[in-house]
């Protein structure tokens, strides 16, 4: 039934740099025709929420705090709106990077929302202002931080939340039987490897490195296995050796050992790199067989750089760039994880809402775990810490 009243939330959010997470009575938009409620059990920490919320990209798009993020979300239908077919109260249901694109262009119209060319990533799930109609927030507008005269349109607010309002064709579906605690990271990290993997037909015969063994990594490297691949861990030293092997990586190669870096050479099909801080790309470009690409997915300079000699050599650079994924690739992928026998499941690490800050501080010292910090938005409902 269609929701004519805002729905009422509670959410983390930043008021600065700082990242120093604080509790916020917020609200969403009244669920429209072609919406779906979500009732959120779980949200992922991304790295990229440190980069964006922390202001680090600055230069390239300037933060509007305060700011909620998370694209990593989890939870269940809790109502539909009356035109709605794809889901159904009580489904199991997530919300990745974007939450809507034009919907018309070529590539929207080919399932390639994220290529979108009206809004190259699509609308992001937080952070992101309203452009096609179906990102709207509530209210509508908001004063603008930068000159208290005027109103800007309420930026999109993320899954660090206890609600979440989602057109219909945005939502992912998750299969009854995996677990939601895991499925949020599947959103981004499964996404954001499995569309290159796909793209550069990763499967028997092929040989895939994976650089950076953070939580990115590590589920690239269950997925290219899982996809027939031979897959080399990379990391700077071999302190994650064991994590690389244990995620089903056939070795290991340390860049900071130079005899491992001269028997890699000219072995590897495709990298990919993950490394979310900035970095020689010389040395994983040397890694590759004739015709082989590193492709960037970690938000550092190299991305930018990377992407743009790529465009500019036609695809035919040793070096391209990658961003997230499309809708019906990300329910592959987790379709992908379902199936597997055993499921594929990321390495997580569930944590309360009162750990947010803690949880960015560990994020911008170096993730060493590998793993992803999940938020258990459900624990944390009828806490004193939301009073």
């Amino acid at each position: 039934m269609e929701q004519q009243a805002p729905v009422q939330m509670l959410a983390m959010g930043c008021d600065d740099e700082t990242c120093s997470f604080r509790a916020m009575q917020l609200q969403r938009r009244p669920v429209g025709d072609y919406d779906v409620l979500i009732d959120m059990k779980y949200c992922g920490v991304c790295h990229s929420d440190v980069h964006i919320a922390a202001n680090h990209l600055k230069a390239i798009s300037d933060v509007i705090y305060p700011i909620v993020p998370g694209h990593e979300l989890s939870g269940v239908v809790e109502a539909v709106g009356s035109k709605v077919t794809k889901f159904k109260i009580g489904d199991k249901i997530g919300v990745g990077c974007m939450v809507d694109s034009c919907m018309e262009c070529a590539s929207c119209k080919v399932g390639r929302e994220h290529q979108c060319k009206k809004q190259l990533g699509g609308i992001g799930t937080y952070g992101a202002q309203d452009k096609f109609g179906r990102a709207a927030q509530y209210p509508a507008t908001r004063p603008d931080p930068k000159d208290p005269n005027k109103t800007i349109k309420t930026p999109t607010i993320g899954g660090y939340s206890t609600k979440m309002v989602v057109y219909e064709h945005f939502g992912i579906r998750i299969p009854p039987d995996f677990p939601l605690e895991c499925a949020g990271p599947i959103m981004c990290s499964g996404i954001t490897m499995y569309d290159p993997l796909k793209m550069y037909a990763a499967g028997p015969g092929k040989t895939v490195g994976v650089a950076g063994l953070g939580g990115l990594g590590v589920m690239g490297i269950k997925l290219a296995k899982a996809m027939g691949a031979t897959v080399m861990g990379i990391s700077r030293n071999q302190n994650k050796k064991e994590l690389s092997l244990s995620a089903g990586a056939a070795g290991h190669i340390s860049v900071s050992d130079s005899k491992q870096l001269s028997e890699g050479a000219g072995t590897m099909d495709f990298i990919l790199d993950t490394i979310p801080t900035k970095h020689d790309l010389s040395i994983y470009t040397k890694l590759l067989k004739p015709g082989g690409k590193v492709i960037v997915l970690g938000l550092c300079p190299e991305m930018i750089t990377a992407h743009i000699s790529d465009a500019i050599l036609g695809g035919r650079s040793n070096a391209g760039a990658s961003l997230i994924g499309s809708v019906a690739n990300t329910e592959e992928a987790i379709a992908l994880c379902d199936k597997a026998d055993p499921k594929i499941l990321p390495e997580i690490e569930v944590r309360p809402v009162t750990d947010l800050t803690e949880i960015y501080q560990k994020l911008i010292d170096s993730n060493e775990s590998g793993k992803r910090y999940v938020l258990d938005l459900e624990g944390c409902r009828d806490k004193p810490f939301f009073s």
